[in-house]
């Protein structure tokens, strides 16, 4: 049998996306987080909880409090997303899949990728 387990991650960064080839003023957000992966269940879980969560934090890390801008070319909350994805994908135990991110820019606005 197979099943998702999910992890919420917080970090804070900025940055100024360019709309219509111009950027926006820089501004900060309190970016929130949720990875989701699907496994089988093996001796009771599909990966432990806090492999995922140091898998995740160490990505995350080379976000929080930093400037977007200096990481992306246009660092908006898709392109953001996408690249947690593709890193947290090459990291995960064998056998075990990302199926899901959601990436909140703030409390209103977020994207979400299924795989």
């Amino acid at each position: 049998m197979k099943a998702r387990i999910v992890e919420r991650f917080k970090f804070e960064a900025a940055h100024a996306v360019i709309i219509d080839g111009k950027p926006e003023e820089i501004h900060g957000h309190t970016f929130w987080l949720e990875v989701a992966v699907e496994g089988e269940i093996k001796k009771g879980y599909v990966m432990d909880f806090l492999e995922l969560r140091k898998i995740v934090d160490e990505i995350i890390g080379k976000l929080d409090h930093r400037n977007l801008n200096a990481l992306f070319e246009n660092p908006t909350t898709e392109n953001v997303a996408l690249w947690i994805a593709g890193e947290v994908g090459k990291k995960l135990p064998d056998g075990v899949k990302l199926k899901r991110v959601i990436l909140w820019e703030g409390e209103e606005n977020g994207v979400e990728f299924e795989f």
